[in-house]
């Protein structure tokens, strides 16, 4: 695996600054508008990040973040070099993504093959190219267009995370968006470096994980973030504001329902052992996962239905809803949870499952009735609601997902996340 190599000092940027601060006085300032015009953000103020997971997602969230005046992205990293069979939501998206990105109108089609692929029995997708080189060129060629002279040294690719934390001297933060059972790996050995940490949802692939990766940034003290927006959203502001006014009385119970998954689930282990892929280090991609034969049904995207890689439907999808329904309802621990789904296999996730949980009474909340639905189950249909009325929110063109509060002087519907309430 190449790393372009790049020059550092006995001192890290992060100590000069400290060390400067102490002897401002002796310095003029220059205010960044002088420098470098309206909007532009000098080096020194910018935060180094690297790209650790840069499959379909992975590049999805890297573009999002170099779009920010204050990012610089200086690596990525992925176990996969480059592939052709990653997921696109839209005919063409890759290739239209980057063009949005450069402010072109024409190049970069390859990323783009938009061959057919069936994720699922209801939903067909076309290809995209994804890894770590298609994503070092795409930020090779948004800096290089946009920097001065002399000033960008080009974005490192790394093909194993612990290399890049032990080599990348000038790192600030990371954004992880590996598979899941990685998320705790990569998260902790960043912090223990001392570095911020912006995570994939769901934040880990267990409990104990969970746990320990929230020892780690107490005990760092670097800044972390899941990748889970909604405390931040003006509808769950609403939803606080009606629920806890009594907008609909006392809420009693709750209902989310996912179309989750699109991905195989309820499947045996293959018997067969097909050839590793050219580029793909199968060994790093399994990480902490027993060792087993490569085969095209773990990955690419395919692997959340997987116990050993994923966390199903619940995990991939909850971590958005549970956000919102437990800062409403200022839920904490349940003291029951009972749960019901279609067959069990012992490496996959069932098709389809519902789950229960009860939560105590919470100050002046009463006890409350949570009821989890996949795989294309739902709830009752409200008698209230219209008949002509679809039973989802479709101001997101959401389908088959609804949130729905149900308190004893009425209901409120929203989307899955509790996005446009009413």
């Amino acid at each position: 695996m190449k790393n372009r190599s790049r020059t550092t000092s006995s001192v890290s940027r992060r100590k000069f600054l400290a060390q400067s601060a102490t002897a401002a006085l002796a310095f003029t300032i220059i205010p960044r508008r002088v420098l470098g015009g309206t909007g532009y953000v000098p080096p020194s103020d910018k935060i180094n990040i690297a790209f650790i997971g840069v499959g379909s997602q992975g590049m999805r969230v890297m573009l999002r973040f170099l779009r920010e005046p204050d990012v610089q992205g200086i690596a990525v990293c992925d176990s996969n070099k480059s592939g052709a069979n990653h997921p696109q939501w839209q005919t063409h998206e890759f290739c239209n993504s980057v063009r949005k990105l450069l402010g072109v109108n024409s190049g970069w089609d390859w990323l783009s093959p938009d061959q057919p692929i069936q994720l699922s029995h209801t939903l067909a997708v076309t290809s995209g190219v994804a890894g770590r080189e298609p994503c070092q060129k795409i930020v090779d060629a948004y800096y290089g267009t946009q920097q001065r002279s002399g000033q960008y040294h080009g974005c490192s690719a790394y093909e194993d995370f612990r290399e890049l934390l032990e080599k990348q001297q000038d790192l600030d933060a990371v954004v992880v968006c590996t598979t899941d059972n990685l998320h705790a790996a990569v998260s902790a050995a960043a912090m223990k470096k001392r570095k911020h940490v912006f995570c994939q949802k769901p934040l880990t692939h267990t409990i104990y994980e969970a746990q320990r990766i929230a020892e780690i940034a107490r005990e760092t003290g670097v800044a972390t973030q899941i990748a889970v927006a909604n405390q931040a959203s003006e509808s769950t502001r609403q939803l606080c504001e009606w629920i806890w006014d009594g907008a609909i009385g006392p809420v009693r119970e709750v209902k989310n329902w996912s179309s989750r998954p699109f991905w195989p689930q309820g499947i045996e282990r293959p018997k067969e052992t097909e050839p590793v892929p050219d580029g793909l280090n199968w060994d790093l991609w399994l990480g902490p996962a027993p060792i087993r034969p490569y085969n095209h049904v773990y990955a690419p995207f395919a692997w959340r239905g997987w116990t050993d890689f994923g966390c199903g439907a619940l995990g991939d999808m909850g971590s958005y809803s549970y956000d919102t329904i437990f800062r409403v309802l200022k839920l904490e621990v349940p003291v029951s949870v009972e749960a019901s789904s279609s067959d069990r296999y012992d490496e996959t996730y069932p098709l389809a499952s519902i789950i229960h949980y009860d939560f105590p009474a919470r100050g002046e909340m009463p006890p409350v009735k949570f009821t989890w639905y996949d795989g294309g189950l739902k709830p009752s249909r409200p008698e209230e609601l219209e008949e002509n009325r679809p039973f989802k929110n479709e101001k997101e063109g959401e389908e088959g997902e609804g949130m729905l509060f149900i308190g004893d002087r009425g209901k409120i519907l929203c989307t899955f996340n509790g996005g446009n309430p009413e």
